[in-house]
């Protein structure tokens, strides 16, 4: 502001507050609210977030290597009382994209669920039987 501007104003700097005779004023707890942050983009930064994410293809696994999967659970099942050791590469599909991960687990077998295909460690990890991947006994 210009010196001459500060002057046209200065007889406003002392003036007293005003309260309004028509209106009550408004309790504190209301009044900070309107001075809250606001976000005109709520939900941007998970939309980025999720966009920027990375998944992988599921792989399709040839016939020997089915075959050779089948013949290690056959042995898992074979061994089941003795809650054999295992390492099991399993596909995880992601259920909000395209793909999915591989994850992969160690622990002693405790159970086969043949109904409900699955293999269920001792920690309580269950494993889908047709998302193995891979799987060597320990």
């Amino acid at each position: 502001m210009r010196k001459n501007e500060v002057e046209r104003y200065a007889e406003l700097l002392y003036l007293p507050h005003h309260t309004s005779l028509r209106h009550p004023p408004m309790p504190r707890e209301n009044r900070a609210a309107q001075f809250a942050p606001f976000a005109a983009l709520t939900g941007h930064v998970d939309a980025v977030a999720e966009t920027a994410r990375l998944t992988q293809p599921r792989a399709a696994l040839d016939e020997g290597v089915i075959a050779e999967l089948d013949a290690r659970i056959g042995q898992l099942r074979a061994q089941i009382g003795t809650q054999p050791a295992a390492e099991i590469t399993y596909f995880v599909p992601d259920h909000k994209k395209e793909g999915g991960a591989y994850v992969t687990v160690r622990g002693r077998v405790c159970k086969i669920r043949d109904f409900e295909k699955q293999i269920v460690l001792e920690d309580g990890t269950i494993v889908p039987v047709e998302q193995v991947m891979d799987l060597h006994l320990l």
